[in-house]
């Protein structure tokens, strides 16, 4: 017990030394593993110290089947990590179709922003992740939509260099009127 109303417990080093097992386990990709330990009662959206769930690292480290497993035991793909991130806005980073479809196929809003108020889109447009930014606009994802600067997914490729997305947001604005 401690007089602090919000202190953490302590956790001793072998219950540190297996969490620091399971992220990574995760990072790696190891889904018959997180399987496992899923079905003996680890909570899918646990935390490292960076606020980073579970989900979060498989999704950004492309393990597709570690990222169905922990969805299959209700995972959730809107838990943003310390920074603000989604696993959503990580797979239109990284270009990681699938995952990309993986996160939208089970909740992922299409529509969610970091604190600053990038999206999806804006991460995939910057970066010329072509048939993510057909993904994500097919699935409803807005090309007219801001950041807290004013900057439009258009605007920020544009920003970036990228050859390809500029156009196919021109098309779906175009599209729009």
């Amino acid at each position: 017990m401690t007089d602090q109303p919000n202190a953490r417990p302590e956790l001793d080093e072998a219950a540190l030394a297996f969490a620091e097992a399971v992220f990574e386990s995760t990072r790696k990709g190891d889904s018959a593993r997180l399987a496992d330990l899923l079905g003996r009662g680890l909570p899918a959206n646990i935390r490292n110290h960076n606020g980073d769930s579970l989900l979060m690292l498989a999704s950004y480290h492309g393990h597709l089947d570690a990222s169905r497993v922990l969805l299959q035991h209700g995972a959730d793909p809107q838990l943003r990590n310390d920074k603000g991130q989604s696993p959503l806005a990580g797979a239109a980073f990284k270009g990681n179709l699938e995952m990309t479809r993986l996160l939208l196929d089970h909740g992922a809003d299409v529509e969610s922003a970091s604190p600053d108020g990038k999206t999806a889109l804006m991460m995939a447009a910057m970066f010329n992740r072509n048939e993510i930014v057909e993904l994500l606009l097919a699935r409803g994802a807005d090309p007219a939509r801001s950041d807290m600067n004013g900057v439009t997914p258009l605007a920020a490729a544009q920003s970036m260099g990228a050859q390809d997305t500029p156009r196919l947001l021109t098309d779906a604005l175009a599209a729009r009127n």
